[in-house]
């Protein structure tokens, strides 16, 4: 699955007929986040005390370097793009062993133009490459051969998909960017068209961006604080972050929608708005941040953060730090760094090989970290560390 770039601003319709879930309310288990707090007792954790860690070095040789942005993991393969849109797609096996490279960036109808993110269905053996700019998901097998494409579907909302999630054997879960009213749908792996739609009620579409406009140029300047996901999987069904919502819900295997967690005060009624986001989900804690949408345009500073986390046994908020116990000194994690994979995974974080070189040099690794860092050189692609729910 695949997270939100800001970077445009597009004006779509489209026509949509669709269903509404069942909300049900939890009881005394819904955590109430008041998003204009930023100080709370302190706590600092080591993250192998919570989740499953695994380190996996990517082959680096001469026609696999690359960045390490991870855009999906199997139990078989990981996919692995650069940041700077060449339209390369790395195949690796999952134990980091390089196994292919594919590029179709091109103009054709078999061809992509832009990776705003790859999904893949092990299954079937094939990924599902976003093509924002095309409006248009492009569907290869995992040699790269092109077995077929639809369209982004059009309704009488703007439709732009951002998050795809792989959901089950027919179906894809995304989420619209930029629909007022519906954000997340069932796709059909197939042809594209609408399965079906989970409605999260909303007074009215709100955006975490701010905007310049260039009346010279005819030109609007869109900024943001960057990445986060929209669509979460968790032990009990799927998160669905609506952040024009008061509420956070989870998608429950029958389909239903529960509260898990409400801000105060409501999202409509702040000026400037504060709004809440979830980095990271554990058997105990809830990992999240405020971000105030604000920017000044004239400095380049703007969208100040807090950082808390809820711990679900003390029922408290936190302030937090979050350590690498493989290293032996105070390492931070920083959690707007960790990025979504899938169900089974989880969560992949980067580490960049000079870095690691430099820590192995001064005896700060430990465990398979530093086996792994004793092979490696400054030219090493980077090192993913997969942070996984313990079992």
């Amino acid at each position: 699955m695949k997270t939100i770039k800001f970077t445009l601003t597009i004006f779509l319709l489209t026509i949509i007929v669709g269903c509404t879930e069942k909300i049900k309310k939890s009881s005394d288990d819904l955590i109430t986040v008041d998003v204009t707090k930023r100080d709370y007792p302190k706590k600092d954790l080591i993250l192998q005390d919570f989740m499953d860690v695994e380190y996996v070095a990517l082959e680096t040789n001469d026609d696999f370097v690359n960045q390490g942005f991870v855009q999906d993991i199997g139990k078989n393969f990981i996919l692995v793009i650069n940041r700077n849109d060449d339209g390369n797609i790395f195949v690796y096996d999952r134990n980091g062993k390089s196994v292919r490279k594919i590029n179709h960036k091109g103009q054709s109808g078999t061809e992509y133009t832009d990776i705003l993110g790859i999904t893949l269905d092990e299954d079937m053996g094939e990924m599902f490459v976003n093509d924002l700019f095309a409006r248009k998901i492009v569907v290869y097998d995992l040699f790269g051969n092109f077995k077929r494409s639809f369209k982004h579907q059009d309704t009488d909302r703007a439709i732009v998909y951002t998050d795809i999630l792989n959901y089950d054997k027919e179906n894809l879960m995304c989420y619209d960017y930029l629909n007022k009213k519906t954000s997340f749908f069932l796709i059909s792996k197939e042809d594209g068209s609408i399965t079906k739609e989970i409605e999260i009620p909303v007074k009215q579409k709100l955006f975490l961006r701010q905007q310049l406009k260039d009346e010279v140029n005819d030109m609007v300047y869109t900024v943001s604080p960057g990445e986060y996901s929209n669509i979460i999987p968790s032990k009990d069904g799927l998160i669905l972050l609506e952040l024009s919502s008061d509420t956070i819900y989870t998608l429950l295997p029958n389909n239903n929608l529960t509260s898990i967690i409400v801000r105060n005060p409501p999202i409509q009624n702040t000026e400037p708005q504060f709004f809440l986001i979830l980095r990271l989900i554990s058997d105990r804690y809830y990992f999240m941040e405020t971000i105030k949408n604000v920017y000044d345009f004239n400095t380049k500073d703007g969208f100040p953060r807090s950082f808390m986390m809820y711990d679900e046994q003390e029922k408290a908020m936190f302030n937090y730090t979050v350590y690498n116990g493989d290293f032996s000194i105070k390492k931070v994690i920083y959690m707007d760094m960790i990025r979504l994979v899938n169900h089974e995974i989880g969560y992949w974080y980067p580490l960049e090989a000079y870095q690691l070189l430099k820590s192995f040099e001064k005896g700060e690794l430990k465990g398979k970290l530093k086996e792994i860092a004793s092979t490696l050189d400054e030219d090493s692609n980077p090192i993913i560390m997969l942070i996984k729910h313990k079992k």
